[in-house]
């Protein structure tokens, strides 16, 4: 409980989400109140796809590491997309919305409702998580053709999530 404490403590400072007014195209609902900020770095995974006569690279999943302010791995954030505690709890979500900020450098910011939790931690108490501040992860602009068909690309990428709980 006191390692919890001493987390909730660093991670709760108003500074690290105050800076950054949500657009409202991707605010929760009101009844919620954002209690833990977390950075996210790794690779947006795509694959080579063939759809209608056309091919295109796809997303397929994040393969991130989430770090504390201190810079401390609390996590991770993978296929789901889900976001996994360190002691392996993690919640699931379903992306709401969408907000193009940064088009054509930058992946979009996001509302991510959550519909499923697994085990107790601080990540547990979400009921929804807000992406912002991505850097990077779009999708390669060429190399998808038929000799590359099922093929994957790793694009780096980083990004702030914002989990919310209900006040």
């Amino acid at each position: 409980m006191i390692k919890k404490l001493l987390l909730l403590s660093a991670l709760l400072s108003p500074a690290v989400y105050a800076n950054v007014d949500i657009p409202a195209a991707i605010q929760v609902p009101e009844g919620h109140s954002a209690y833990l900020s977390v950075y996210g770095e790794g690779v947006q995974i795509y694959q080579c796809t063939l759809n209608q006569g056309q091919y295109s690279w796809q997303i397929q999943a994040p393969d991130a590491q989430l770090y504390d302010l201190a810079g401390n791995i609390v996590g991770k954030h993978y296929q789901g997309p889900v976001w996994e505690y360190k002691e392996g709890s993690r919640v699931q979500g379903k992306i709401m919305a969408r907000l193009d900020i940064a088009k054509g450098s930058a992946i979009p910011w996001l509302l991510v409702k959550i519909i499923g939790h697994k085990g107790d931690s601080i990540f547990t108490q979400a009921d929804y998580i807000v992406r912002i501040n991505t850097q990077g992860g779009l999708p390669p602009i060429q190399g998808c053709d038929g000799n590359h068909l099922g093929s994957e690309k790793r694009i780096g990428y980083s990004a702030d999530y914002i989990f919310y709980q209900s006040n």
